[in-house]
């Protein structure tokens, strides 16, 4: 099944919800939802949070169109404009604003302390200064988190292997100082039992060319992308190279395979999405989001496309197909 097939059948889930749940909602009130993302506007097709929300708030009775106004703002990948943006919706007096990444939730934290903000967030939000406890958020702030990037790198690393057993040398590809990275520690405790080397290659700004003329002149098998907002802005640049090379590339982010990467694991954009929406409905319900824990995430997806595996040579084993999730034919 590929990811528009997929998407189909999960809209057509979320997009069933009962006329019964529309009519829980106060007569004649319209509630104005804003999200705010660090990426561009996401072909419908693609399951993404401000595609699939909506969609699940349905399920509580939020119609876009009939009880429901959302207002979406993209940075394009251009993490500069997102206060801007953030100023933008608040002007517009949204009941709740839902902020996906690190970046958008500060910009829009930045822009209010007072209109309530639906965070969905990959990284540690405590560690960022974005609330005060997961357990006791405080402020305006609460939310899902994806998932905890370096608890799934060993994971990450061992279906690498699984699909490509070859592999020796494995390059892992990271923007800024991979010294402190908690990803890259994960993933060399899993090396380690995997009997595989791990090749540190870190980007310079944007100077992708540079990296993977590394990554080959170090004789990599396979390329391990760690998640952060700059490499999944550049995933383009990566998946390019990566089938220009004939490099197998696993990250957690999903839209890397869409464009040249072999495999992603990670969170459930799907799950994320009807959390964030769970989260949403309270707020406009009356609850308080310094109230409201900060959820960690308990689902994951296995994606694998084949059709850059064929591209690559590779024969993904059975084994390995019958656990994804998704898989693009």
């Amino acid at each position: 099944m590929d990811r528009r097939t997929f998407l189909a059948g999960t809209g057509a889930v979320l997009l069933a919800a009962p006329l019964a749940a529309q009519a829980q909602q106060p007569a004649g009130r319209v509630y104005r939802l804003g999200i705010l993302s660090p990426g561009g506007a996401p072909d419908r097709s693609i399951p993404t949070i401000p595609n699939l929300l909506p969609a699940a708030l349905r399920a509580s009775g939020y119609v876009e169109g009939r009880n429901l106004v959302v207002d979406r703002r993209f940075a394009e990948d251009n993490f500069d404009r997102l206060p801007g943006l953030a100023r933008e919706l608040v002007q517009l007096r949204p009941d709740v604003i839902v902020a996906v990444s690190g970046q958008a939730i500060q910009a829009a934290r930045e822009a209010t302390a007072t209109t309530p903000i639906v965070m969905v967030i990959s990284t540690d939000p405590v560690a960022r200064g974005l609330v005060t406890s997961l357990s006791r958020p405080g402020g305006n702030v609460t939310g899902v988190m994806t998932v905890a990037e370096n608890s799934l790198a060993s994971k990450r690393l061992e279906l690498l292997k699984e699909a490509v057993p070859k592999a020796a040398r494995i390059a892992v590809l990271a923007s800024g100082s991979l010294s402190s990275s908690s990803q890259l520690k994960e993933a060399q405790k899993a090396a380690m039992t995997l009997r595989v080397t791990l090749v540190p290659v870190e980007i310079r700004g944007t100077d992708y060319d540079r990296a993977f003329s590394t990554i080959v002149a170090e004789r990599a098998d396979a390329i391990f992308v760690l998640m952060g907002p700059t490499l999944v802005r550049d995933r383009h640049q990566i998946g390019e190279r990566a089938v220009r090379h004939r490099l197998p590339a696993i990250s957690g982010n999903p839209e890397l395979v869409e464009v040249g990467g072999l495999m992603s694991y990670g969170g459930s954009t799907l799950d994320s999405s009807r959390r964030a929406a769970v989260y949403v409905d309270k707020i406009l319900k009356g609850a308080k989001p310094s109230d409201m824990p900060v959820e960690q995430p308990s689902k994951f997806e296995l994606l694998i496309n084949l059709k850059t595996a064929k591209a690559l040579g590779l024969t993904i084993p059975p084994s390995l197909l019958l656990r994804a999730d998704q898989v693009i034919e």
